[in-house]
């Protein structure tokens, strides 16, 4: 009599790295708001000038996900995050000695193909692929909640760091730090595609793919994620400590054991983060109970009603730490329900690649909320107008996800 097999383990040793590579590069990523005003005042810029070289960062990152994708599923995925951490720490540490708005500009191309590939696109890929169906969709959420931990830890100790320290320093810093998480690439290993799956090429499946109206929909539906994201991570420490200037330090902000605008600012980053943990362990339990499209549907709805409330009510410290943890919740929760849809839908050999460019739109979502962050601010002198854009790209992001066909596509290979 044959034995049953062992069940699939679901702390698997790439989990556990690819875990650990996302939160180095998400601190890093999501601290880039902090760098707002120091480098702003340090050259005398207009708020547009750093908030291009970010934007530009999250259009190459965009750009880049399905190449590293692509890249991975043809040369392997260690040697395709390999490369993105040296692009990623080189593009740091020539950044630490630019001195005019187009030297970073240009260097944030770098550091934007850097993150896509040490970032969702692959991990989630190797992580999909190890993973058994039973685990896939928790796994998913557990490695895209590795990179809000990383949000939760590197705002914060950049602006610790920047207490001490110039902020060129910090990016060499930062550098060091990305090829450090290199150390867990060995652990990196996925099984191979079944034969059946590697029968399809990958221009049929991407052909198929971006025939099927769902896939223009999930297309569509990412923009405003990414525009929402891109916007808040980038302008809101700087939009906090205009806001709440006028307020007592000694006040709110000491009894919440706060003693800066400025650091409020890296703190509700943070606590953005610390939510998303919980909000994306949510939606990966949710997403395996209940259809996809329905959950993604219902955060983009609820990110759209905390926006509105939070503009057109008075902001406070209390009230930015609120958002922050409503919004938090409401994060990165789309990530593994996306990627899992994706590959519920079309398969896993060659997630990585839709996935990649399902996230193009995201990080062009990001790269118009950033730099209209910073050039509508230059215009008006605040952000409420980019704010009510936000409040109406989200809601069409809502509106979109149902019409979406939640079945494994017939002209596709479906592993899940």
């Amino acid at each position: 009599m044959t034995a049953a097999p062992a069940p699939a383990r679901f702390v698997s040793p790439v989990l556990l790295a690819g875990c650990a590579i996302l939160l180095v590069s998400f601190a890093v990523r999501a601290a880039f708001g902090v760098f707002q005003i120091p480098i702003a005042d340090e050259f005398g810029w207009a708020r547009s000038e750093f908030s291009l070289a970010i934007a530009i960062q999250n259009l190459a990152w965009g750009i880049g996900q399905p190449i590293f994708g692509a890249l991975a599923e043809r040369v392997g995925d260690r040697k395709a995050i390999a490369l993105g951490a040296v692009l990623y720490a080189a593009g740091l540490a020539l950044s630490a000695g630019a001195t005019t708005p187009e030297a970073h500009q240009i260097l944030e191309i770098a550091v934007g193909f850097g993150i896509a590939g040490t970032g969702f696109g692959v991990i989630l890929a190797v992580v999909g692929r190890a993973a058994s169906d039973a685990h896939r969709g928790m796994a998913l959420a557990v490695a895209t909640a590795a990179g809000s931990a990383g949000q939760i830890v590197g705002p914060p100790v950049a602006e610790a760091l920047l207490t001490v320290v110039p902020w060129q320093t910090v990016f060499l810093l930062f550098a060091g730090a990305v090829i450090l998480s290199l150390a867990v690439l060995p652990a990196i290993r996925a099984p191979a595609a079944s034969t059946a799956t590697l029968e399809r090429s990958m221009g049929e499946v991407l052909h198929g793919a971006v025939r099927d109206p769902s896939f223009a929909l999930i297309f569509i539906g990412f923009f405003s994620c990414g525009y929402q994201l891109g916007f808040i991570t980038a302008h809101f420490p700087a939009f906090v400590t205009e806001m709440c200037a006028a307020i007592d330090p000694t006040g709110t902000l000491a009894t919440l054991g706060v003693t800066s605008t400025s650091a409020l600012g890296a703190v509700a980053i943070s606590v953005i983060g610390l939510a998303n943990i919980a909000g994306t362990l949510a939606a990966g339990w949710a997403g395996q109970r209940f259809p996809r499209k329905h959950v993604l549907a219902l955060i983009y709805a609820g990110r759209t009603v905390a926006a509105a409330l939070f503009i057109a009510l008075p902001i406070t410290p209390v009230s930015v730490l609120v958002f922050s943890a409503v919004m938090g919740a409401l994060w990165l929760a789309t990530i593994p329900l996306t990627s899992g849809l994706i590959a519920h839908i079309y398969g896993l050999r060659y997630m990585g690649t839709l996935f990649g460019l399902v996230f193009f739109s995201h990080q062009l979502g990001s790269f118009v909320g950033v730099w209209l962050g910073g050039r509508l601010y230059d215009v008006h002198g605040d952000y409420t107008v980019v704010w009510w854009i936000g409040v109406g790209v989200g809601a069409l992001s809502a509106i979109v996800h149902l019409p979406i066909r939640e079945r494994p596509s017939g002209a596709l290979p479906s592993a899940v």
